[in-house]
């Protein structure tokens, strides 16, 4: 005979305090000067951005910086129309993979500048090859939301 329990819904918050180390560190104040900084592998060539201490490919340490470009291309893109708990933005908003030119590797931030609150007009505005430009906060926290957000070039 299996024995059935019941569940009950809970949620926890936990503190939690994020040592950044050098690489994170330096990336993170770029952002406070409106900069974005990627490293440079010696061996392969590859700019990562965000920064990071070594090459996830040649496992080589990463300590040649580098000053890159605001704008990039959008690689693909979601919308988000649902609140759930831990959300830094209210819905709806809009995620995208970025590419910044020049770089080796694609990052995760908010598009903006458009309404979304249409999906026929958003899907005309963007979508995969969508040319982007970073926007900056007023305020600079020296985090990853010292960019607002990557706005669709015309």
């Amino acid at each position: 005979m299996t024995k059935e329990y019941e569940t009950i819904i809970n949620t926890i918050t936990l503190p939690y305090r994020w040592a950044l180390g050098p690489a994170w560190t330096r990336f993170f104040d770029g952002l406070k000067e409106e900069k974005i900084y990627g490293t440079r592998c010696r061996k392969c060539k590859k700019i990562f951005v965000p920064a990071r201490s070594f090459c996830p490919d040649c496992f080589e340490d990463l300590d040649e910086w580098s000053d890159v470009s605001q704008e990039g291309t959008l690689r693909s893109w979601t919308l988000v129309k649902k609140s759930h708990y831990g959300q830094v933005r209210r819905p709806p908003y809009a995620l995208g993979l970025i590419h910044l030119d020049g770089t080796d590797c694609d990052f995760i931030h908010f598009i903006g500048g458009i309404d979304l609150s249409d999906l026929k007009k958003v899907r005309e505005k963007i979508k995969a090859g969508t040319r982007v430009k970073a926007v900056w906060n007023k305020e600079k926290n020296a985090n990853i939301h010292d960019i607002s957000y990557f706005k669709p070039l015309k």
